[in-house]
């Protein structure tokens, strides 16, 4: 604990139109436990119309340690990138304007990046939801049937591929590179990617504690998960590696059902009898099949978040895999070409605009 004294930590933070969220959130942030370190945070907002930047310059007002700077790209990538350019200390801790944060999460996180020598470190991606959809869209993202990764697990502690929102030392962006400002989302999945290939570690400690605010609605869920499918794609391109298997089986998903709705329809329209009896039949089995494991999904997730999201679950289940896998196929068309320029996208495209 003694060697904490000489480190300062900047919290670097990228927000949006955030007036629902940002005066609790910079409460759990200004509630931060230190051990005499000189600490800063630095927000770069997005060039926000909702009246978030009036909250921001009336907090930066009465706390000397808030700072406020432009955005002007509007995402995430380039904000973070901003604030931490702007950053005095020698670690850079990560937050979110979407999550609150425990007394001492800014504490465990110095002390794991201490204690394991790993380049990067955080927390397991916990909830607090809202409303009984919120609810089973929080349950739905606990279950490994959702995407398995391991930080969506709260008691996982060990090394990781990627890690909620991160901890680093600040030289560690001088060796490896800053956020890709080309990802609109994923930026940090790629940047602990880049990581982990340069031969540095990222560990998860169970301890760190934050719990993000999920989507309320179905629509909210397919926008933001259609974008991380989307932009996954960015990702692989850039890195000439596939997505792991669990990446795999939401595209495959989407693809049957397309392939073979799309068949069904071709040869009724042809007026082709077997064909459509055996386009019919194919379809009709793999809903089934997903259909059967939706639902043991949904009974194992109501079994521990309450029987009452049950009726809901199944919806959100389809929701989370329809929309990645979606967002990739039409990602594979976008990007892989290579013809960024031809995209136009613009931060308020359906592409790159943040569902909140």
């Amino acid at each position: 604990m003694s060697s904490h004294s000489a480190i300062s930590v900047s919290i670097v933070v990228a927000c949006r139109n955030e007036m629902g969220h940002i005066r609790t959130f910079l409460d759990s942030v200004l509630r931060q436990q230190f051990t005499g370190q000189k600490w800063e945070v630095i927000v770069a907002d997005g060039m926000s119309d909702d009246g978030t930047r009036d909250i921001l310059n009336e907090y930066a007002a009465r706390h000397s340690v808030v700072r406020v700077i432009d955005n002007p790209g509007k995402i995430v990538s380039t904000g973070l990138n901003a604030a931490i350019e702007a950053a005095r200390g020698e670690v850079i801790l990560r937050m979110d304007a979407h999550t609150n944060y425990a007394s001492d999460y800014c504490l465990l996180c110095l002390e794991t990046l201490e204690s394991t020598g790993a380049d990067n470190v955080g927390g397991p991606a916990r909830t607090k939801p809202s409303g009984k959809l919120g609810r089973a869209v929080a349950a739905a993202y606990h279950s490994r049937f959702c995407t398995g990764a391991r930080f969506h697990d709260v008691n996982y502690e060990g090394y990781v591929e990627t890690v909620t929102y991160g901890c680093w030392r600040k030289s560690t962006f001088d060796r490896i590179g800053m956020f890709d400002e080309t990802l609109v989302r994923n930026q940090d999945d790629e940047l602990n990617l880049r990581l982990v290939r340069s031969g540095g570690t990222i560990w998860q400690n169970p301890r760190i504690r934050s719990w993000y605010s999920p989507r309320t609605t179905l629509a909210g869920v397919f926008r933001q998960y259609f974008q991380y499918g989307f932009w996954k794609v960015a990702v692989i391109r850039k890195h000439r590696i596939p997505g792991s298997w669990r990446h795999a089986v939401p595209v495959l998903f989407t693809v049957a059902n397309l392939a073979l709705l799309g068949g069904l329809l071709v040869s009724i329209l042809a007026g082709s009898a077997l064909w459509s009896s055996a386009f019919g039949v194919a379809w009709a089995s793999v809903l089934l099949c997903y259909g059967t494991a939706t639902l043991l999904a949904s009974a194992a997730a109501a079994t521990s978040k309450g029987w009452d999201l049950f009726p809901y679950l199944p919806a959100v289940f389809a929701t989370y895999h329809f929309s990645w896998g979606l967002g990739f196929l039409v990602g594979i068309f976008r990007l892989l070409p290579r013809r960024e320029r031809s995209l136009h996208l613009t931060p308020d495209s359906a592409f790159t605009k943040l569902s909140r």
